[in-house]
């Protein structure tokens, strides 16, 4: 065929979309290894509650013109629109996010002492920014910040060597800068940059994943499922799977994380040795069918003697919806499964900012692209990407190419 993509995700069912939609092309395939398509954007239901088994996806309002893409196949009347409401259980206490902007919720005694340490963090008092991650957050936030929330939630998230990170992503969090920590406390209201996702949709009685499914639908004959990727020859652009299947093509675009190929042929060995040197993390969805008091769409933990970063209440986004989810990286995870438990398991669920992922990517993609692979999305690109900037990149890869 002209075009062979290898995921049936966001990126993958975007892209050929485009590529029928838009092109009017017929002459494309994508494999998928698991039953159903979605990705990380797949839904499971227990008695009628959506589980968005990849942890929390929801769609931004920010990019309207995907939103407009998506709307074609899950009209809007079918997504509420919400306005974020996350918080942060630091010590018993509950504030909103961010919380350099939300510290006024604190007791007056700890605003003076987060406000006194701000003042004194790098960034307001003329120091070089660093480039190592901890010192950059404490260069940024000051440490009681650092100490109380950044530093123990990262490694929740990431791992306990958050060095190894680079400082090039930081720029995601949201930017508050003291005179704005300063405002918020004296006038009991959050200034400075809203975080992602301030407004976004969700469906209003599916879960994420519905969108996706329709997708696929639309193009379902260029779709086989089950196919479990092995190996990519750069030379013949042929595919293999684990079934011994061999499927050929003018192009590949490929969304599956890269250290699924067990054979990349024609591949330099330097450049594959790079590809091993990519990270990621596994993450696990565990599903109560309890409603907890709660008023948030999510709360993040930075307390290291829980095993979650992070609870989605589902009860708050339909009333009649029950339970919630954690999400706990899979290293975290203690104890054995009791009977009757809801738990899902995700191999590849963020891929780490590591310090010398930026290089490794830009050679790896650069070489691909001249030899008619192109990878894609979160995985294909190793990049933290939500749901609209992926399908937003697929949908511009398709005009591209």
């Amino acid at each position: 065929m002209k075009y062979l993509i290898l995921g049936a995700g966001v990126a993958g069912l975007t892209f050929a979309t485009c590529l029928k939609k838009n092109r009017g092309e017929d002459s494309f395939l994508i494999l998928e290894r698991n039953s159903e398509a979605g990705g990380l954007c797949r839904t499971a239901y227990s008695n009628g509650t959506p589980i968005d088994i990849g942890g929390g996806h929801i769609l931004d309002v920010r990019r309207p013109h995907v939103n407009k893409f998506l709307f074609e196949f899950m009209p809007q009347d079918e997504w509420n629109r919400y306005v974020r409401d996350s918080r942060i259980e630091l010590g018993g206490v509950t504030v909103s996010h961010p919380l350099e902007a939300n510290i006024w919720q604190f007791p007056l005694e700890e605003q003076v002492e987060y406000l006194e340490s701000i003042a004194k963090a790098g960034c307001n008092g003329g120091a070089p920014m660093p480039n190592k991650f901890v010192e950059w957050i404490r260069w940024k936030l000051g440490d009681k910040i650092a100490e109380d929330y950044m530093l123990p939630y990262n490694q929740k998230m990431f791992g306990d060597n958050l060095d190894a990170l680079g400082t090039y992503w930081l720029e995601k969090l949201p930017s508050v800068s003291f005179k704005e920590t300063l405002l918020s406390c004296l006038t009991r209201r959050a200034y400075g940059k809203q975080p992602c996702h301030a407004e976004f949709y969700y469906p209003k009685k599916f879960g994420c994943g519905e969108v996706w499914l329709r997708m696929a639908q639309n193009i379902s004959k260029h779709i086989e499922y089950g196919k479990t990727i092995r190996a990519i020859d750069f030379d013949t652009k042929t595919v293999t799977t684990d079934d011994g299947g061999k499927y050929t093509a003018e192009k590949i675009v490929t969304t599956i994380p890269w250290h699924e190929f067990a054979n990349l042929r024609g591949m330099p060995k330097e450049l594959a040795s790079d590809v091993q040197k990519l990270k990621h993390t596994a993450v696990q969805i565990k599903y109560f069918p309890d409603n907890l008091d709660a008023q948030a769409h999510w709360t993040y933990f930075a307390n290291p003697t829980l095993s979650y970063h992070r609870i989605i209440y589902q009860h708050n986004f339909n009333a009649a919806w029950r339970g919630y989810w954690t999400e706990m990286r899979a290293e975290r995870v203690q104890g054995t499964l009791q009977d009757g438990q809801t738990t899902f398991l995700n191999d590849y669920a963020y891929p780490l900012n590591t310090v010398d992922k930026p290089q490794i990517m830009s050679r790896l993609l650069g070489w691909c692209r001249e030899r008619q692979v192109y990878g894609l999305g979160r995985w294909g690109e190793h990049c933290h990407y939500n749901s609209d900037v992926t399908a937003e990149l697929a949908m511009t890869l398709a005009d591209k190419i």
